[in-house]
């Protein structure tokens, strides 16, 4: 596929109806280098602005990757024992009640193997203590809904698991998630991210773009639709299945240590294009970026290193599209239902996005310098419609349509 035909491909995905979408980018690498990038519609719909390669978003799940790098940093300097128990860290004991014997370790929680479940909520206020997620008398234990009755080792995709990690690193480092994480991570990869939009310089806030979902055929804002900048240092909670639970929360007596799922460590990174392509730099360079070392040799490939994979009856594949998973991290085998170019093989690793209506994507090919990050800011219809179901994979057909037009191209 040519440069031309991918934006052709591409163009035909920007729209209001159906599977389109209100805006998109894609930056593709090849052998080291850049060589594609696009930037289509609009990061907002009213005022209309359009996306361009500056635009930032919220990320999603893409989000835990940078959870995960943040953790191997800290294993590399001896500040986190990843098999040791976490509630040595947290400082209460984490047990599931169905297994009081297992402990649950910081490996365990990166890779989904911890046997903890969502349930509805799971951000809280920064108030409250991630403690109430599990004590019977806690606000948001939701009837042991946060318990598998699987038992740990079995994979199962839990966002909790990095808000636990986003506290833990809180308690080793002394700092808030989203400034340590700042300093020594999202700084040292020439970026301006952020999890607290209100936390941003103003000219990168008015880089910021709503994501959307169609309800009574207009598109609302599901996220960040912001008028003007909320007040420094508050937030809003982010639960995408419990929507009463999305006020606003000032940070300013939030206590280190107790409760980082208010930073949405699972998904919450507000990064822009640009910023992700920096990412792909620095992981297709086995994690160095422009000289300076974000991860060691040997943090980076624990980090890459498959700690789960599906044999059959080990954990739920997520309708089969998550076969096997790292820390922070999960792998994409080309002859597999997680494949997502229809007419050859192509392995990836890295993460995706999907949540409040964006989807997004961080991929690189593994033994190789090329790669791709992408992102889109709505859909039309819900996920739940048999029509967003892919056709070929068992990804949704937005995430089909762009990385099979981009693994094309790639391929030449």
């Amino acid at each position: 596929m040519t440069a031309e035909q991918l934006d052709g491909e591409l163009e035909k995905m920007i729209g209001d109806e159906g599977i389109k979408v209100p805006g998109l980018g894609v930056i593709i690498f090849k052998d080291g280098a850049e060589v594609y990038s696009k930037f289509l519609g609009r990061r907002r719909i009213e005022p209309p602005k359009s996306v361009t390669r500056h635009t930032r978003f919220r990320a999603a799940s893409v989000s835990k990757m940078f959870t995960g790098f943040t953790l191997l940093q800290l294993f590399e300097r001896g500040k986190i024992n990843l098999d040791a128990d976490v509630s040595d860290y947290l400082g209460f004991e984490l047990r599931n009640p169905n297994f009081p014997q297992k402990k649950i370790t910081a490996r365990m929680l990166a890779s989904h193997t911890s046997s903890l479940r969502d349930g509805k909520i799971y951000s809280s206020p920064p108030d409250i203590s991630v403690e109430e997620f599990f004590q019977p008398d806690g606000r948001f234990f939701e009837d042991e809904a946060h318990f598998s009755e699987e038992p740990p080792e079995k994979f199962f995709y839990c966002n909790l698991n990095y808000g636990l990690l986003g506290t833990i690193i809180e308690k080793v480092t002394g700092k808030r998630f989203d400034i340590y994480q700042r300093e020594n991570i999202l700084t040292q990869l020439g970026t301006k991210a952020d999890y607290v939009p209100a936390n941003l310089d103003a000219a990168e806030f008015d880089r910021l773009g709503t994501i959307y979902q169609k309800k009574n055929r207009e598109w609302v804002g599901t996220i960040d639709d912001f008028k003007v900048q909320p007040a420094k240092d508050t937030l809003n909670l982010q639960n995408p299945y419990a929507e009463k639970f999305c006020c606003n929360f000032n940070l300013k007596d939030y206590r280190v240590g107790t409760n980082a799922t208010i930073f949405s460590p699972q998904g919450g990174l507000r990064i822009s294009f640009e910023e992700l392509a920096h990412v792909l730099e620095m992981l297709i360079n086995g994690g160095t970026y422009r000289g300076r070392k974000i991860l060691s040799s040997e943090s980076f490939a624990e980090m890459f290193k498959p700690q789960w994979i599906f044999d059959g009856t080990n954990g739920d594949t997520c309708g089969g599209a998550i076969l096997s998973y790292g820390l922070g991290v999960y792998f994409i085998d080309g002859n597999s239902t997680a494949r997502v170019c229809k007419n050859f093989e192509i392995n990836l690793v890295g993460h995706t996005g999907e949540a409040f209506g964006m989807f997004a994507g961080l991929f690189f090919v593994p033994n190789s310098k090329s790669g791709f990050v992408y992102m889109m800011n709505g859909t039309a219809i819900d996920e739940a419609d048999p029509k967003s179901r892919g056709e070929f994979s068992a990804n949704y057909i937005w995430e089909e349509k762009i990385m099979d037009a981009i693994c094309r191209f790639l391929k030449g």
